[in-house]
């Protein structure tokens, strides 16, 4: 059960980005080795995307060791208050606020409801409903600061990390020199051998704004990875949407230590 929540809750994080009428963004950015760590950041915030709505279907696929599977779902969201996922016939349905985590499984007649503590739990580190729009748009999970960062040259990208790494959680961000959204976050937790990485293969541009086309996540926790690719279809923005979420009576909730 506890390893099927997990899954379920790292295709949470991850479903979000993607918009209408896109077009693909080619990565012909130079590297610039004498841009300052300020013009970096200030470069990368400039990218944050407003809206009020969105609403797409979600082709994802994820490995678990030999085992693979691949599902759509319908993804919905009001920016800073509300992601709803439902997948075929509501069988998985789940909501996320600032404040709550909630969903329901009809195909084992189980639901969880709770605050955004699981999240944080199952991916081995503190997160809040903004870290996890910033993830999933492309921004830095945890926000960038000129005085508390470096940056270097790393491959094809700027490369972002805290002067002092800690010993318990580090952190790496990878810029694109194009956009300067991420090509890739990446969290490691080395004592407990946990490493969340996040890739953003393509971005597309729509209304004059850069977004993540494709993401793929790798988790790994001790020696089992999984591994999810995701594909946004039909996505429409700044409609009226519903989300309604009820947990179906008789339902057993998941407990989790």
């Amino acid at each position: 059960m506890i390893k099927t929540l997990k899954i379920f809750v790292l295709i949470l994080v991850i479903l979000f980005t993607a918009c209408k009428s896109a077009k693909r963004v080619t990565d012909s950015g130079t590297l610039d080795t004498r841009i300052s760590i300020k013009e970096l950041i200030k470069s990368h915030k400039k990218q944050d995307f407003k809206f009020t709505t969105l609403q797409s279907k979600v082709k994802v696929e994820y490995t678990q060791g030999t085992k693979s599977q691949s599902h759509t779902v319908n993804l919905r969201m009001e920016k800073d208050k509300t992601i709803w996922i439902s997948a075929s016939f509501a069988v998985v349905r789940a909501k996320i606020t600032p404040e709550r985590v909630s969903f329901y499984n009809k195909l084992d007649n189980t639901y969880f409801d709770g605050d955004f503590s699981l999240i944080s739990d199952l991916l081995g580190t503190e997160l809040n409903f903004e870290n996890i729009q910033n993830l999933l748009l492309g921004q830095a999970l945890f926000g960038l600061s000129k005085k508390d960062f470096e940056a270097d040259v790393y491959e094809k990208s700027y490369l972002l990390k805290p002067h002092d790494q800690n010993i318990l959680f580090e952190i790496f961000y990878l810029l694109n020199p194009s956009h300067f959204l991420m090509d890739s976050q990446q969290l490691a937790q080395p004592l407990e051998r946990r490493m969340l990485q996040i890739d953003y293969n393509n971005y597309q541009e729509v209304d004059n704004k850069i977004l993540p086309q494709k993401i793929r996540v790798i988790a790994v926790e001790d020696t089992e990875e999984t591994i999810i690719n995701m594909e946004l279809k039909s996505v429409s923005l700044n409609n009226d949407l519903r989300f309604p979420f009820r947990i179906p009576s008789g339902f057993k909730e998941i407990e989790v230590e």
